[in-house]
């Protein structure tokens, strides 16, 4: 088996209406707005989940044992660099603004959406637009906090 080299096999979409988290579709997601051309590439912030710890010892116990709690995940964000003219990111992740992140791995980024394709798909809801400071050497960026507001798919396939 070999390691699965990652760079340039993030494909990230926002798509506004999904009916079926475990099953979009790809008229849905292409309906969408890819975003990976536009992400930095430290810019896909906090789609890791964290799970809970539960304690299930009891008194009798001798040694504590633990059993998986509430999934969650914190710090979700995209990290954007700014584009002139027409920027898709910029002016449709407004504040408020609800939809779906898509997130397909492992395959080159340039392949379309297609059935079958494993992806996770993340309810959001849009923060503010959060201007990243001036630094030398580096193109002008900008975050968007993306709050997750159900429990996601995070083993979704596309029909």
């Amino acid at each position: 088996m070999g390691d699965i080299i990652v760079d340039g096999t993030v494909k990230v979409a926002f798509v506004p209406t999904i009916a079926n988290l475990a099953a979009p579709t790809v008229a849905e997601v292409n309906a969408g707005d890819d975003l990976q051309t536009f992400i930095t590439a430290d810019g896909l912030v906090g789609y890791e989940p964290e799970t809970a710890e539960v304690d299930t010892s009891g008194l009798h116990s001798t040694f504590d044992t633990k059993g998986p709690g509430r999934a969650s995940f914190s710090g979700t964000m995209l990290r954007f660099k700014k584009q002139t003219g027409t920027d898709t990111a910029y002016s449709t992740l407004t504040r408020g603004t609800e939809g779906y992140i898509v997130i397909r791995r492992y395959v080159a980024q340039a392949t379309a959406w297609t059935v079958g394709d494993d992806v996770g798909v993340y309810p959001i809801a849009c923060g503010e637009l959060r201007e990243l400071a001036p630094e030398a050497n580096t193109v002008a960026r900008f975050e968007i906090p993306t709050m997750i507001t159900q429990q996601p798919d995070l083993r979704a396939v596309l029909a």
